[in-house]
């Protein structure tokens, strides 16, 4: 666990911007990294030094020649960081467009007929292009209600309304609303157990931060995230497409390459921040294995990501040192349940008597950044079936403390006395 190694902590903070100080307000707690986390200290250093550049691809120059390099080297890494040999990566205005974009080909280009099945787990990210798609292409869609309770879907839930002529189904990876992660592979293996040319597309923007991503094993054809919310910055999506996804009719250029998802001149920046984050994490994995291959420590990097988040999370619910959990302060309510396996870095709650959007105004006084979610076309799908109008939602990551956690414990305590 990165709090047990003698000075990483300090280490890991260190390369982050604005780790425990906003730049309007001065000293505070982050737990608001659902929202977006923090942003690398190397990523500012990258995007300035990029956004300086003249130069484009495609052109007959030393310069021109080192953007595309740098642009093949990210793709390469991306390869590691999604554990995805075959496919394509490419650049986009956001995790949200590159879902619309992946998830229409898919429907524009799979055989005529049958259904699209999601979930109302989902974000309306991939639900809301998915339930367009599947109306303007003449299809029926299977929505696959979430377990209430636990605050995730499993691959039960959609094999209970599977049916073979489903050609495209969408899956989120982890909830921006209950924390909760979803078992791709297993859902996956589910869907093409009964329709097995079915389009798999996953949603990935909420998880990219928890570490584990797996493209390979969970075997689907579409992927996207958000640099932004996991160490990079803002204005760009990455997502990743298979072979065979790509084969299928699509919007491009005239006589431009076929397999080709970018359109204009990218943002060498965009390509070069995220291979940033890359490194990063391939740094992090190396302080839990002396393993050399990239890979083996994207994947240490990510055990240790979890571990780390999962006692925070435990500490956030069950009290540390002499401090009351969540679970124990009068008229509080965790969405997902108190000891719920899937939870990723995230608790959302509620407390008796008093307004979610109170709460978070309450922790802003003492200098601890959270979120309301609303009933809005956002989070409406998740807090309508629990008679919820709003909820709190505190989202941590791998370079907060558990005397972060203390901090706001002794905030909620408070709260949760004069409720």
């Amino acid at each position: 666990m990165i709090a047990e190694k003698p000075g990483l902590m300090d280490e890991v903070r260190g390369r982050f911007a604005h780790v425990d100080e906003c730049p309007f307000t001065g000293p505070r707690i982050f737990f608001e990294n659902a929202g977006g986390a923090l942003t690398l200290k190397s990523v500012v250093d990258t995007s300035a030094r990029f956004a300086a550049i003249p130069d484009n691809q495609g052109r007959d120059n030393v310069a021109s020649r080192a953007l595309v390099n740098i642009i093949n080297e990210s793709r390469r890494k991306m390869k590691l960081l999604f554990n995805a040999p075959g496919g394509q990566f490419f650049a986009g205005e956001s995790g949200t467009e590159l879902l619309f974009r992946i998830i229409r080909t898919a429907l524009v280009g799979a055989p005529e007929g049958g259904a699209v099945i999601g979930t109302t787990l989902e974000h309306p990210a991939s639900r809301s292009a998915a339930m367009y798609w599947a109306e303007e292409t003449g299809r029926g869609y299977i929505a696959v209600p979430h377990d209430n309770a636990t605050g995730t879907v499993t691959a039960d839930d959609y094999a209970k309304l599977m049916t073979p002529d489903v050609r495209v189904a969408t899956i989120i990876h982890t909830s921006p609303v209950t924390g909760m992660g979803v078992d791709v592979a297993a859902v996956a293996a589910a869907i093409r157990k009964v329709s097995p040319e079915c389009y798999i597309i996953v949603d990935g923007i909420q998880h990219a931060s928890h570490g584990r991503i797996d493209i390979a094993a969970a075997g689907i054809d579409g992927y996207a995230v958000s640099p932004y919310k996991v160490f990079s910055r803002h204005g760009y999506g990455v997502g990743w497409a298979s072979d065979r996804l790509t084969q299928l009719p699509r919007e491009r250029l005239i006589d431009g390459p076929a397999a080709n998802w970018e359109f204009g001149t990218r943002d060498t920046g965009s390509y070069a921040t995220f291979t940033d984050v890359i490194d990063y994490l391939i740094w992090l994995g190396g302080q839990f294995t002396d393993n050399a291959d990239e890979r083996a420590r994207i994947e240490a990097a990510g055990r240790a990501i979890h571990d780390h988040e999962q006692m925070l999370t435990n500490a956030m619910l069950h009290g540390t040192g002499n401090l009351k959990g969540l679970a124990e302060m009068p008229g509080v309510s965790i969405i997902g349940g108190v000891d719920n396996p899937a939870r990723e870095g995230l608790v959302s709650l509620t407390v008796d008597g008093v307004k979610a959007v109170d709460i978070v105004e309450k922790l802003n006084v003492q200098g601890i950044r959270t979120h309301t979610r609303k009933d809005d076309h956002y989070s409406g799908n998740v807090l309508k079936p629990l008679g919820l109008d709003s909820c709190v939602r505190v989202s941590l990551c791998h370079y907060n403390t558990e005397a972060e956690v203390a901090k706001f414990l002794a905030a909620m305590a408070e709260i949760t006395v004069h409720a």
